[in-house]
């Protein structure tokens, strides 16, 4: 297992958190494509991967602007996995070092009963 990671809940979607943040989780914009994980590198990282393995690798539409990589489970090794998830892991806690978590947020049904 991965230090300070937890099951959570990012944009609707189950994912896994590192310190509050969101790391990984299944893609559900609809400009992705079915069966999809998110993960969040560098955009450097991402373009890199993208061009090495364009079958297992790619960004849509949405996510373009984000430092993430989609990834097609369907063509994922389940060795290289652990891989991803530790990179992505890696990467936010390095990205966020020092900052606060977020505060945890209302879930959307709450938020929609105080309107």
């Amino acid at each position: 297992m991965l230090p300070e990671t937890e099951e959570g809940t990012a944009y609707g979607g189950r994912c896994l958190k590192v310190n509050g943040r969101h790391f990984t989780g299944i893609a559900i914009n609809k400009s992705a494509e079915p069966n999809s994980l998110i993960l969040h590198v560098s955009t450097a990282d991402r373009d890199a991967m993208i061009e090495e393995q364009p079958d297992l690798y790619y960004t849509a539409e949405h996510y373009e602007n984000y430092a993430c990589v989609l990834v097609r489970l369907s063509r994922l090794d389940r060795a290289l996995l652990g891989d991803l998830l530790r990179m992505s892991h890696r990467f936010v806690v390095e990205k966020y070092k020092g900052k606060k978590p977020p505060k945890p947020r209302a879930s959307t049904r709450k938020r929609k009963a105080r309107r």
